[in-house]
């Protein structure tokens, strides 16, 4: 990273910089704009708030006279970017090159977490960081004796981030209603 060196003897603004914010791939720092870009489009945007109407409503969006399909296929495409990213991300970055079953339930944890945020980015970013801080304990705790309890086996801790999220979806989320044609394939009249 660029000033890792250099700054590393900054006394406060070094040590966070070199640990915090150096280290990290590409796409890591593509995945953070990617947040406030998305809630950005999603909300303020012609195409996010008719992305949002297609998601609610597709009638009243081909009442309007805009093409249901089109709207869909470009929100897929940028969909196919982001997992495109993700996935240079986990095969690059993470085990640098590509194994079969690498993302090891990850798809899961991230539908859990956009249900979790209730279809919104900075709850789903919440979710998101919540579900890797499970994960980063599990790798910790691994092999770890904990106090009253011992050694507890491999197994449960790498389960830790399924039991969490299973946990949270179970009983913290409530009502998180997704968008109401979701998964539905719209049919114009006629």
């Amino acid at each position: 990273m660029p000033l890792a060196q250099s700054l590393s003897e900054v006394p406060i603004l070094g040590r966070v910089y070199t640990t915090v914010i150096s280290g990290y791939s590409l796409p890591v720092y593509l995945a953070w704009l990617a947040v406030p870009l998305t809630a950005f489009v999603l909300a303020r945007t012609r195409f996010g708030l008719r992305l949002w109407a297609v998601g609610e409503s597709p009638e009243a969006v081909a009442a309007a006279g805009l093409s249901v399909a089109r709207l869909r296929l470009g929100a897929l495409a940028v969909n196919g970017a982001l997992c495109g990213l993700a996935g240079v991300c986990l095969s690059m970055a993470q085990g640098n090159g590509f194994l079969r079953d690498m993302s090891a339930g990850r798809g899961y944890l991230a539908l859990a977490a956009l249900i979790f945020g209730k279809w919104r980015p900075w709850l789903v970013l919440g979710a998101c960081l919540l579900f890797a801080a499970a994960d980063a304990v599990q790798v910790r705790l691994q092999g770890a004796i904990l106090p009253g309890i011992g050694t507890v086996p491999v197994q449960l801790i790498q389960a830790l981030p399924y039991l969490i999220t299973v946990a949270i979806l179970a009983g913290f989320v409530g009502t998180a209603r997704p968008p109401r044609a979701l998964g539905k394939p719209y049919l114009p009249a006629g």
